[in-house]
């Protein structure tokens, strides 16, 4: 039951919008966190939930710090997302935690680390599937080409190559998972 109540609000949070807005604001917060006049460099984690609390004010935006499903259908909207009142009721009620049909930082935060972790799952199954090697670490222009092959788009060894050049940070001629993840982001 939990995890289809999850699954329904998922649609609505993990849309390719939503992501876009939260890697914008990470780069802006990132470059104003980090500034030389800042009296101390802040911990990763409490950049993180800043980042969080930056996302939620704009789903907030009578700042009550209680998003409403009325907030919740205007943030979609402002992105060009429709959401039915229904729709919008139903993700609040999916995610609220004392049921009083509003949605404060502890729900939001609280679902918003768990798509993030069920995120680098599923990005860590995808790189196993491409290893070449179980275990080795690292995704090889062979392994790769078997895979697109498996997928129905067979490639040259050397278009593999090129491939993983275009991610290959170290240069090395592999992926790693760092390497991975990036071109997935």
């Amino acid at each position: 039951m939990e995890t289809e109540r999850v699954s329904k609000s998922s649609k609505w949070f993990s849309n390719k919008s939503l992501k876009l807005s939260l890697h914008r604001r990470r780069s802006k917060s990132s470059s104003t966190l980090s500034s030389p006049s800042s009296p101390r460099t802040p911990k990763k984690d409490s950049t993180k939930e800043d980042e969080l609390r930056q996302v939620f004010r704009c789903f907030d935006s009578d700042g009550d710090g209680r998003i409403s499903a009325l907030e919740l259908r205007a943030y979609f909207g402002s992105i060009g997302e429709y959401m039915s009142h229904e729709e919008a009721n139903l993700a609040i009620h999916d995610l609220d935690a004392d049921q009083d049909n509003l949605l404060d930082f502890q729900d939001f935060s609280r679902f918003m680390k768990r798509e993030a972790s069920d995120n680098d799952e599923d990005i860590k199954m995808a790189f196993g599937m491409f290893e070449m090697e179980k275990g080795s670490g690292c995704i090889t222009p062979k392994g790769l080409q078997r895979m697109l092959r498996r997928l129905g788009d067979a490639k040259s060894y050397d278009e593999c190559v090129a491939m993983i050049q275009a991610f290959d940070i170290d240069g090395n001629g592999v992926l790693d998972f760092y390497e991975f993840n990036q071109m997935m982001a």
